[in-house]
This record gives structure tokens, sequence and C-alpha cells, in this order.
């Protein structure tokens, strides 16, 4: 889901506070945002306020959105990723929120230890200085899942897990990366989850993706709307078929 759900919507930065669109959803992301900085954790925005349909956080400096590609075609960058978003899950485990609370993405049930995902883990939702992942932001897919649930997303541009073409012009790597070491490099520096199928979970949490896609489109949402309208179900089912058929690239 590159660009997140605010793609089509207006986002201002000025004077370190970005301001953006609020939801129904905000009020409960800006509370699992103060609980994580109470936490000591500085690498997810800091809230400011909600005032009406408009949301104020505090920027995160550093190289985000389309400035963000370059920073993660190396190794380090890749691990770096993957310990912000292991510190990240550690310190949620904790949070409860308030009994109206409520959230943009369903929760991912499994057995086992939950934490409170992102929902949308690409190197774009990052802050980087150089081959450093800073922060992760743009948290209006949050919900709970299995932490595997965040980590096969992830992995899917990490690796990347798509084709060669998007690779090279859409990833911006100068040859052909190797899947297989940089996903074995994500999960290594993550570290701690048991052994699971690397391509189908990607697959899966794709077609979960695309899923909660469509229902915010037949629900009026922009710009998911927009998405689905030129063709984004196709094209997902496609790099979802992409993945299975090529599970060797990424866990040779």
């Amino acid at each position: 889901m590159a660009d997140g759900i605010g793609g089509l919507r207006a986002i201002s930065i000025k004077d370190g506070v970005v301001t953006r669109p609020a939801s129904v959803w905000t009020p409960a992301v800006h509370g699992f945002l103060r609980y994580l900085r109470r936490q000591g954790l500085t690498c997810v925005p800091e809230p400011i306020a909600v005032d009406g349909d408009v949301e104020r956080l505090v920027v995160i400096e550093g190289d985000a959105g389309g400035d963000c590609w370059g920073h993660q075609h190396s190794e380090a960058g890749v691990r770096s990723a993957a310990r912000l978003l292991r510190r990240i899950h550690d310190a949620s485990v904790g949070w409860v929120p308030p009994e109206d609370a409520i959230f943009c993405a369903p929760d991912v049930v499994a057995e086992g230890e939950m934490v409170w995902s992102h929902g949308d883990v690409g190197p774009w939702n990052m802050v980087w200085h150089g081959d450093e992942a800073v922060g992760l932001f743009d948290w209006d897919f949050l919900h709970r899942g299995p932490r595997v649930d965040d980590v096969a997303y992830a992995l899917q541009w990490f690796g990347p897990a798509r084709s060669d073409e998007n690779a090279l012009n859409w990833h911006h790597f100068p040859v052909v990366p190797d899947r297989a070491a940089r996903i074995r490099a994500f999960l290594q520096a993550y570290g701690g989850l048991p052994s699971f199928d690397v391509a189908e979970a990607i697959a899966v949490r794709m077609e979960t993706t695309m899923a909660m896609e469509l229902s915010l489109a037949e629900a009026g949402v922009e710009p998911q709307r927009t998405w689905v309208a030129e063709g984004s179900q196709e094209r997902g089912a496609a790099e979802v078929r992409w993945v299975r058929e090529n599970a060797g690239l990424l866990e040779g």
C-alpha cells in the first residue's frame, strides 16, 4: 500500500510540524504513539493534537518518502529497518487502547504473542539518516497482529518480493538484488522469530492488504477508491502470483 492512506490527501510540513487530515481512528493512533514515547521511543512521531478534521505531529527529521530508496539498498539499511521494527514491536505489547477506540484496519488473529502492527511498513514510511532507519511514521493502519504480520509486509518491500523490472525501475536498484540474502539479513536483524514459509507469509499478507484496500474503496475512502478504479486489485493479484511462483528467489 505504497504512499499510505494519505496518498491523495493534503499534507503539509512547516516549522517542524506536519499537518494532515485526521480520521475517526486518529485519536487511537495518537494514544498509541504517546504510549510508545513514554517507553522512551523517539522513533515514532510525537503527537501534538487533533483539531477537528486535522491532526498535527512533530516531524522526525531526515529523508523519507521518495527520497528513501537508496538508503535501504545496502544490507546495513535492511538490518537497521528490521531492528527499528523489532524495537517498536517489543515496546508495543503493553498498550491497552480505550474501550471506545476506533481502528482503520482489522486485527489479524493468530495464536501466540500479539503485538501492535504498523500495517504499512515500507522504506517510504521510515525516516533515514544515511543507511540508518531512525523513524517510522504514518500509523493509520495500526492493528493487533502477530509479529510476522508486519514482518511479511516489510519483506515484500525490503526484499523486494517483486519482479526484476520492479526492483530496477520502482525500487531503483542499480542491478537486481539478491532477494534471499536481503530477506535473511532482515530476519536475522529482527531476531527471535520462529521458522515460517517466507513466500507464503508474504503472499497471504499481500492478500490481506488487498482485501482491506477493497473494503476501504467500497466505503468511498481515498486514495483506495481511486487505486481500485485504476486497477490496483488486478495488479496486486499478479504480484501475489509472482511471489508464489518465485518462492525460490526469496528463500534460496
